[in-house]
């Protein structure tokens, strides 16, 4: 007899749209699509008079505190996947007010009591352990494979030219825990560029929103006299493209997004040290260098491969299995 098909399932990817944190819930949403029939939709939540910035138990009342663009109402979805501090106020009731029909996942360590969540994915390097936990290595993400390659087929005209190892530069900056001052951006750049110019190779440069302006004119200029291409952020983004055509990748230290992104490749990853730190960045990056993935970049380009990391995936199986469990109890 043949099996049932399984029914569409609503997701909501909730998060305040930064793109960061919106790509670690869409990521596990789409990764959940991937695996069943789905429709996600994303939610991009605001509060009223700075409420977000409140802790979750300081909003009470948050459908009331929401800015009407919000959309936050029934019908309520199948499973609510939430990122970031500015969704708690509504990941820890959304169960109550579906009368327990959503299943509710947080990314992250939300810092609230687990018993509010039916599965949280934080990274490992939180430490966060319990019965309803499934931590993953860096961040749920929105690559695939096929996305990989869709992005490099889009961008393969401009790139096909550039000569081999093709190094793509994904440079962060400014954070809590790290900063990228001019002169250390300066000397990233000479390092970065004698390794290349030794390879005879060439470079793939992306900047994001926190590269402060001085140390993206420093590195854009270090890098300049190199075959390659520095986006400058006219036209459409190739970021995605540059990892995929990437022999070798180049990622400063500060984000585990990044870095994660650049681990779905498959291609050597160097870890570019900024000023500052913290003891869970350490951990992370201590983590990705046990299992071969990354190492510190000290002035030369090496080889080597390991298995792309897919987490988003590995959580999306977890997620659909506890999701079953739950609902056969019900």
């Amino acid at each position: 007899m043949a099996k049932a098909p399984q029914p569409e399932l609503t997701i909501w990817a909730v998060s305040d749209g930064r793109a960061g944190i919106e790509a670690q819930a869409e990521g596990l949403a789409m990764a959940v699509a991937r695996l069943r029939p789905a429709t996600v939709i994303l939610k991009r939540i605001g509060w009223k008079a700075g409420l977000g910035r409140l802790p979750w138990w300081l909003n009470p009342f948050p459908r009331l505190a929401l800015r009407a663009e919000s959309s936050i109402a029934a019908p309520w979805p199948d499973v609510w996947i939430a990122a970031g501090r500015a969704s708690l106020p509504l990941s820890t009731r959304v169960r109550r007010w579906s009368g327990g029909q959503t299943f509710v996942v947080q990314t992250q360590n939300p810092r609230a009591p687990a018993a509010a969540f039916d599965l949280i994915v934080p990274p490992e390097h939180d430490g966060l352990a319990g019965p309803n936990v499934f931590p993953v290595l860096g961040a749920p993400n929105r690559l695939t494979a096929d996305r990989l390659a869709a992005e490099l087929a889009r961008f393969a005209p401009r790139l096909a030219d550039l000569p081999h190892p093709r190094v793509a530069v994904i440079v962060g900056g400014t954070s809590k825990a790290f900063d990228l001052p001019a002169d250390h951006a300066a000397a990233m750049a000479a390092q970065v560029a004698a390794a290349v110019e030794a390879a005879g190779g060439s470079v793939m440069v992306s900047f994001t929103r926190r590269t402060p302006a001085a140390a993206r004119a420093a590195i854009a200029g270090g890098l300049r006299p190199l075959p390659g291409w520095i986006w400058d952020e006219r036209g459409d983004n190739p970021y995605i493209a540059f990892l995929a055509a990437a022999d070798a990748i180049l990622v400063t230290e500060d984000s585990v997004n990044l870095t994660t992104d650049a681990a779905a490749t498959g291609a050597p990853i160097y870890r570019l040290t900024l000023t500052g730190g913290s003891a869970k960045f350490a951990r992370f990056h201590a983590e990705l260098e046990a299992r071969g993935i990354a190492r510190r970049f000290a002035g030369r380009l090496e080889t080597w491969r390991y298995p792309p990391l897919f987490e988003a995936d590995r959580a999306a199986a977890d997620l659909l299995r506890r999701y079953d469990a739950r609902k056969n109890i019900i």
